[in-house]
């Protein structure tokens, strides 16, 4: 059976109330259900105003504050730069299913991992050195072309787009670029 989504409010005073527990949490205690994969959903408590993506926004805030950083400055300005640009939609949807691909090879890496542990849970280091420097090389290939493959792919629906709106605007009377100045 599965569960329930979470309900989490938010009080004016900023603070989180989780209704299932019936008690107070902090923003690290929605981080760990975050890393539970446990379904939530943060509302205003007055209003009912999902706020799930900006206490979610605010986890990584304190994470990339933390420390070592997951995204660059120059990542972060270069996904600034599409909102409000057309391609903000497919954007989106582009950086979610690449993470989830990384996600699955990810996963996939564990599963083959564990069997390099002994009975004890404990890593035998023998085994875990040959998988790691067999695994390494591997896994940067592999991240490698997915990402240019990923990029090819961007590439041509963006051009696709392109030759779209040219045949689509070509019915219509424009006048020529840098047309008549008499």
């Amino acid at each position: 059976m599965a569960s329930a989504t979470r309900l989490i409010k938010k009080y004016p005073n900023r603070r989180l109330y989780d209704t299932q527990t019936s008690a107070y949490i902090t923003l690290a205690d929605v981080k760990q259900l975050v890393l539970d994969s446990e379904e939530f959903k943060v509302v205003d408590a007055k209003s009912s105003e999902d706020l799930t993506r900006s206490i979610l926004l605010q986890i990584i805030l304190e994470e990339e504050a933390g420390g070592a950083p997951l995204f660059s400055s120059v990542m972060l300005s270069q996904i600034i730069r599409f909102y409000g640009h057309a391609m903000q939609g497919m954007m989106g949807a582009y950086l979610e299913k690449t993470m989830g691909a990384f996600v699955e090879i990810q996963s996939k890496m564990q599963d083959q991992s564990k069997a390099f542990y002994d009975a004890k849970g404990l890593p035998s280091p023998e085994l875990w050195t040959q998988f790691m420097s067999v695994q390494t090389p591997m896994m940067q290939t592999m991240m490698g072309n997915y990402i240019e493959q990923s990029k090819n792919l961007f590439v041509q629906m963006q051009e696709q787009m392109q030759q779209q709106a040219r045949s689509m605007f070509q019915t219509f009377p424009f006048p020529p670029p840098g047309g008549d100045k008499k």
